[in-house]
């Protein structure tokens, strides 16, 4: 099993270039089931969940072309609507094909999804909002069957939470659906607006983008066409926050400044220089300590859950204390103890965390619990003292793309080993 191994102490400067948002290419490789004609996805990051969900629609029978960033899929050839549990049970997102499925073909079978162990994340949600264009839905034996006579009929969505998938799975499914369907309480998040522009190409129309009400009215058939995955705002904060642990300065490239502004005024808190273009954002810590910062992790436009972890890592070595309150998932504390092994200095109660910042991080044996929380792990082993082994580097692969080359090309002592 490989692990990180880090030799902190090193300020980190230059740039890094940001590849394709993870959260956005699984559902648009998703919405590559929908049109007829062929589909080609550019921008696409090199991630073991994007290979798995390559693999999967791959397994329905679509042929798949995958070089370079780019992921090419004609329809023309599926012959059956069938998601295992050996591929299902790696990642959430593939239950983002049910909606398509059903949609497209009138039936799917659909093993539970499994995931980063961040809460609890159930897909009752998805089945609902399907369930109200009417879908047959029967959960069975671990698996979602799901089937329609016809076409599925526009109706009102109304979620009972702020979901992503979910909205990302009934906007692909009501696209096809016959009649006009709102979705009321949608997720607002980046991706969500990514997957609507890539179907409004392929001949969807779909009102309210970036607000939490989407109208569809639903057409007979989708086309292809050549769409490019929106930059990763998570990506950019992860490079962005290893600039401000390590009081560097670095610059990520190809990416999106409108899409993060509640990260990028916690990192101007801490009293870093922030600078924005128009693809470009650039942090220079000038050599100070970060001064730790407060925040609450809400759905978007507020501060991203998928940030929390690694403001933590900085609020570790930061100047005073910060309260870091989690509303979106129960679990996603996990690597509190493993920062506290490093010398961090945090209290958990609940859903919240009082982060009291320490002069300096020592190097230990640590072990990445999810995707996130990896990253955090990177960050505090860049600014301790000494060398980290980080255990369980498999989770970073799952959304971070070259991430050992992208972070020595700024500098960073890293390296990939074996055990």
């Amino acid at each position: 099993m490989d692990k990180f191994l880090i030799q902190g102490g090193t300020k980190l400067e230059g740039e890094v270039r940001i590849s394709g948002a993870k959260n956005a290419a699984l559902p648009l490789l998703a919405a590559m089931i929908l049109p007829e004609t062929p589909t080609k996805l550019t921008n696409v990051p090199h991630l073991k969940d994007v290979n798995t969900l390559v693999q999967l629609i791959g397994g329905l029978g679509i042929t798949m072309t995958y070089e370079g960033d780019t992921v090419t899929a004609d329809t023309s050839t599926l012959d059956n609507q069938f998601a295992p549990y050996e591929l299902v049970k790696t990642m959430r997102a593939s239950i983002l094909v049910l909606g398509p499925l059903v949609a497209r073909y009138g039936s799917a079978k659909v093993s539970l999804p499994g995931g980063c162990a961040i809460g609890s994340r159930p897909v009752d949600q998805h089945l609902k909002a399907l369930e109200a264009l009417g879908a047959e839905i029967e959960v069975e034996a671990g698996y979602v069957h799901a089937k329609v006579d016809g076409r599925l009929k526009g109706g009102e969505v109304i979620f009972d939470m702020v979901t992503v998938g979910g909205t990302e799975n009934i906007l692909m499914a009501a696209a096809l659906a016959e009649g006009v369907t709102t979705i009321r309480n949608a997720a607002r998040e980046p991706e969500i607006t990514d997957l609507a522009k890539m179907l409004i190409a392929m001949g969807a129309k779909i009102e309210g983008l970036d607000t939490d009400t989407l109208v569809v009215t639903g057409v007979e058939k989708l086309h292809g066409c050549e769409y490019a995955v929106v930059a990763d705002r998570i990506e950019t904060g992860s490079y962005l926050a290893a600039a401000a642990i390590t009081g560097g300065r670095v610059k990520t490239t190809h990416t999106d400044p409108t899409l993060m502004e509640s990260v990028l005024e916690k990192f101007e808190e801490m009293g870093a220089e922030v600078t924005r273009g128009d693809d470009w954002i650039e942090l220079d810590m000038m050599g100070k300590r970060p001064k730790a910062v407060s925040f609450q992790t809400l759905p978007h436009p507020d501060f991203p859950t998928d940030m929390q972890a690694q403001i933590m890592a900085v609020n570790a070595i930061g100047r005073g204390f910060a309260t870091i309150s989690e509303t979106i998932f129960e679990n996603r504390f996990m690597h509190v103890p493993e920062l506290s092994r490093m010398g961090a200095n945090i209290q958990v109660e609940g859903n919240d965390a009082v982060v009291t910042g320490v002069d300096k991080l020592s190097a230990a044996p640590v072990m990445a619990t999810d995707l996130r929380a990896s990253f955090s792990l990177v960050l505090a082993a860049l600014a301790a003292d000494g060398e980290t082994l980080i255990d369980r580097i498999y989770h970073i692969d799952r959304g971070y793309e070259d991430v050992e080359a992208k972070l020595q090309g700024i500098g960073a002592q890293i390296k990939r080993v074996s055990s």
